[in-house]
């Protein structure tokens, strides 16, 4: 039995904007993109929802994203109704074989956003490096894996 996980991000609103710079940056493919008012009549919308009524409207109930090698992003808009609190606690971790891949995925992923620590080796890559994207995303960019003895 295999297991996957699956990081399971939250927007306010901007599920849609957020996906598609992703798919650009990450050289993904956008495979789900389903609003609020494609949902059926008859779904629960679950605890926390205004007036226990589904949500309606343009916004992004559910996301998928996947990314080259077989991982996949998910991702939606807080429902109405729910207090976006933004992303906390977490950081998505891009590993790649090359540190020229790295490094354009870092610049793309950085434009716009804050660099918390820039680009430089570390004893287990040739590169490393952290940003905090345009939509409060953190990542940890890697280049290169270090062989360790």
């Amino acid at each position: 039995m295999s297991t996957t996980l699956t990081p399971y991000l939250s927007f306010n609103g901007n599920t849609r904007e957020a996906f598609a710079f992703y798919e650009k940056a990450l050289g993904a493919k956008i495979e789900t993109m389903m609003s609020y008012a494609d949902m059926p009549a008859s779904a629960n919308p679950g605890e926390g929802c205004d007036s226990g009524s589904a949500p309606s409207g343009d916004g992004i109930m559910h996301g998928c994203l996947a990314l080259p090698g077989g991982a996949m992003l998910f991702a939606g808009d807080t429902p109405p109704g729910m207090p976006y609190e933004g992303v906390k606690g977490v950081m998505l971790a891009l590993q790649y074989d090359t540190i020229d891949k790295a490094h354009s995925t870092f610049h793309v992923l950085s434009q716009g956003g804050q660099v918390t620590m820039p680009l430089a080796p570390a004893f287990w890559a040739k590169t490393f490096g952290m940003l905090t994207d345009r939509f409060g995303v953190s990542w940890a960019v890697n280049g290169e894996p270090v062989a360790f003895k």
